[in-house]
């Protein structure tokens, strides 16, 4: 406490967001998982589980463009304790009796809890831009990988929390656990946190939300096609064919999710240490370039490997899907860097809630597809569909800013 105490305003008020940004993030995991998994068991159809998160994901791409121009306007403590409200009155949307819990009200509630998820990203990724001096690109990569891979990291282990809720305490004493986690966490923010940290020098015009940067638009335009690559297979489709096709239990499919999550959110934190931290480097967009290229043969081998050899499915899927996610961890932390360089320090959550608009449009184009195509299809042409948007990624990326020789 002492040492916490001689920190200066600034680093404390960002550390309190980001230990709020953490608890929130074990819970919009925990209720990810729940959703899934209980409406499945009560027979809904991918499709049907896939249009609870509609409003979710929709909503995420509202909250991303105003809630930028709303954090540089009010700063972004005040946004912080916006959603961490929002989330509480949408875990208390799912207390209500089972007879309540009809697809529009869940879609309610998931619309408050995308909103929710979204102010929280935003307040605490765009604070980083403010702290972190001019010209010292090194140090800028750094904390935006640590924080963005310990959230990952601790949402996988939410999918696992909430997989083992709904094993020990059933739905509603889930939900009821994690409301009484998140209410105390919220007092304590309403206390703490004071200062206006990221409030903008100037009072942004509702005109500028819409970016004006060319480097911007073109990564939240590679953005979006890399979110929805992943969520095509990962929000519904993976859940279900491992419970269904699999035979897997809550726990197996939650554990397993998690892992995913978790490994993904480590190999984030430490993403400087593969794009050229040795060389004393900081990556530019030809770095971000060759990694999506990488990346577009996973899902594509996978698909191939499911047809050609059906014995070795099980072992073929997960090795697969691990090492999607370890590439994929280091394209995402990529951008989440790159982002933050652009972005002008003045009202910087003008431009980095731009940027994760694009990143809620690919999830919510991928949360749909997910349930479309596995209902449809299979999970083969979900992760054919995957390795086409990561080429698309890829050809976008192609006219990223490159350093100066």
């Amino acid at each position: 406490m002492l040492a916490l105490s001689q920190l200066p305003k600034n680093v404390k008020q960002y550390l309190i967001i980001t230990g709020n940004y953490w608890a929130f993030t074990l819970t919009d995991g925990a209720l990810r998982m729940l959703v899934v998994l209980y409406f499945h068991d009560l027979g809904y159809s991918p499709l049907s589980i896939a249009m609870l998160f509609l409003f979710y994901e929709f909503f995420g791409v509202v909250t991303n463009l105003v809630g930028g121009w709303l954090g540089a306007r009010i700063g972004l403590n005040k946004t912080m304790n916006i959603g961490l409200a929002l989330q509480i009155l949408a875990l208390g949307m799912l207390l209500f009796d089972t007879s309540w819990l009809t697809v529009p009200w869940v879609m309610a509630a998931q619309a408050l809890s995308g909103i929710a998820k979204d102010l929280n990203k935003m307040s605490a990724k765009s604070s980083i831009k403010v702290l972190v001096p001019d010209n010292a690109n090194q140090a800028l990569y750094k904390w935006v990988a640590l924080l963005t891979g310990s959230k990952n990291a601790l949402k996988g282990i939410g999918f696992f929390l909430g997989g083992a809720l709904l094993a020990l305490f059933e739905f509603h004493g889930a939900i009821l656990i994690m409301w009484v986690a998140l209410v105390i966490v919220w007092l304590f923010s309403l206390w703490a946190l004071k200062e206006d940290l990221g409030k903008a020098k100037y009072k942004p015009k509702f005109k500028d939300l819409l970016s004006k940067s060319r480097a911007i638009n073109t990564l939240s335009a590679a953005r979006l096609f890399l979110f929805g690559a992943r969520d095509v297979w990962f929000v519904v489709a993976l859940p279900v064919y491992l419970s269904v096709t699999l035979d897997w239990n809550h726990w197996l499919v939650g554990g397993f999710m998690a892992t995913w999550i978790v490994g993904y959110g480590i190999i984030q934190a430490f993403a400087p240490h593969f794009t050229g931290k040795k060389q004393g480097k900081t990556p530019d967009g030809r770095a971000a370039l060759l990694w999506a290229l990488v990346l577009t043969l996973i899902p594509a081998s996978i698909a191939l490997s499911l047809n050609s050899f059906e014995q070795w499915n099980t072992i073929i899927l997960i090795g697969g899907l691990m090492l999607f996610g370890a590439l994929f961890a280091i394209n995402s932390s990529l951008h989440s860097y790159l982002i933050v360089l652009y972005a002008k320090e003045d009202g910087v959550s003008l431009d980095v809630g731009f940027y994760y608009m694009a990143n809620a449009m690919g999830r919510l184009i991928g949360t749909i597809l997910s349930g479309l195509l596995f209902e449809s299809y299979g999970l083969v042409v979900c992760l054919w569909v995957s390795s086409g948007f990561i080429l698309i990624t890829s050809v976008l990326s192609i006219s990223l800013p490159r350093h100066k020789e």
